[in-house]
């Protein structure tokens, strides 16, 4: 007896997904990739605009401050409230380049696995299947799943590289199409220590300098310019290693398209 066309598997269609379809077509994931595009962007101002008082407070706070640290970055950035690069520079001026790059390394790896976990959670198989329903899309979904577990993780670290990677969406990329949990956290915590390295090591240096927050730096400080080229140098280390990672990813993204 025939299967009846409902309940044969979707084929894929050559049709390219807009945005407004995918949020759509993703449901309650859909809302949530609004969400974790919206809130980090909002907050993240808002945190250095407060560096001050909330550096201070951790500071008070003694070697407990770092546990704080830790479980409130893992918090807000794996619930997609506050962006990393914000929670970064806030611990290398609060505890400087030694503690702080370890912390926010750990940090943003226990914030991927909340991250995967409320997206995996929120989406099930919904966008999965949705992406398999477009050629494009599912090429881009097999050539981050479709092959070895060595070029999966590769491709993840390598997509987390980038200071313009969007860390909470990311998440729930890699959630939806299929990507384990512990290769997720592990790729994330290998892509993403070169730009925490810089900002982590760029705060510190600010601080290094008696200022208790970016308002002071600049007006008592060692001035306006000083600051613009510290940010000048660090966007264009952040870019050379952005370019060597966006440049590998292509490679390898490329050769898995030759064999989709």
């Amino acid at each position: 007896m025939a299967t009846p066309p409902s309940e044969l598997e979707p084929e894929a269609s050559s049709g390219e997904l807009t945005k407004a379809e995918l949020i759509r077509d993703a449901g309650p994931a859909g809302l949530l990739a609004v969400a974790w595009t919206i809130l980090p962007a909002i907050f993240g101002f808002v945190l250095l605009a407060q560096l001050g008082p909330v550096s201070e407070w951790l500071t008070e706070q003694g070697s407990l401050g770092i546990l704080i640290y830790v479980v409130v970055f893992a918090l807000t950035a794996g619930f997609g409230l506050l962006p990393t690069y914000a929670q970064a520079i806030l611990g290398g001026w609060v505890f400087g380049t030694v503690i702080g790059l370890p912390a926010a390394l750990i940090g943003f790896t226990l914030a991927s696995a909340i991250g995967w976990s409320l997206a995996r959670m929120i989406s099930g198989g919904r966008v999965e299947q949705l992406l398999k329903r477009h050629r494009k899309s599912d090429a881009i979904r097999k050539a981050l799943i479709g092959r070895s577990p060595f070029r999966t993780f590769i491709i993840i670290a390598l997509i987390r590289i980038p200071p313009n990677s969007p860390f909470a969406l990311t998440n729930l990329l890699i959630a939806a199409c299929g990507v384990r949990l512990g290769m997720c956290t592990l790729a994330t915590a290998i892509g993403m220590l070169p730009r925490t390295a810089v900002a982590v090591g760029f705060a510190a240096a600010a601080q290094s300098t008696g200022a208790k927050d970016i308002q002071t730096f600049v007006t008592d400080g060692l001035g306006i310019w000083v600051l613009i080229g510290g940010i000048a140098m660090m966007l264009i280390v952040l870019m050379v290693i952005a370019s060597i990672g966006q440049k590998a990813l292509d490679r390898m993204t490329a050769e898995d398209g030759d064999h989709l």
